[in-house]
């Protein structure tokens, strides 16, 4: 895995880009929008997509063994968790009939 890039990797100067402010002179190289060009425009929202199958929050009380158990399994072992207690069988409810 690579390490990201810093300031000093990028061989820049980052304080002179953000301390230059545009001058009277450099509007005119600007292009000029066209209504054509703000068509093509693309609005990014960014963000992580909606999930066809939410998580709920709830709060629920463990053992501290059991959570440091889990834990100890590495990154994931929420998700792990879950998919565990998803496999156990529903309990059956007693029919008053």
């Amino acid at each position: 895995m690579s390490k990201p890039a810093s300031r000093h990797t990028l061989g820049s100067d980052l304080a002179r880009v953000d301390a230059h402010r545009i001058k009277p002179h450099e509007y005119k190289e600007l292009p000029e929008l066209t209504d054509e060009m703000l068509g093509r425009a693309v609005i990014n929202k960014g963000g992580r997509p909606k999930s066809e199958n939410p998580r709920q929050l709830i709060s629920i009380r463990l053992p501290v063994e059991v959570i440091e158990k889990w834990r100890a399994t590495g990154p994931g072992w929420q998700t792990r968790m879950a998919e565990h207690l998803a496999r156990i069988p529903t309990p059956r409810s007693k029919s008053t009939a």
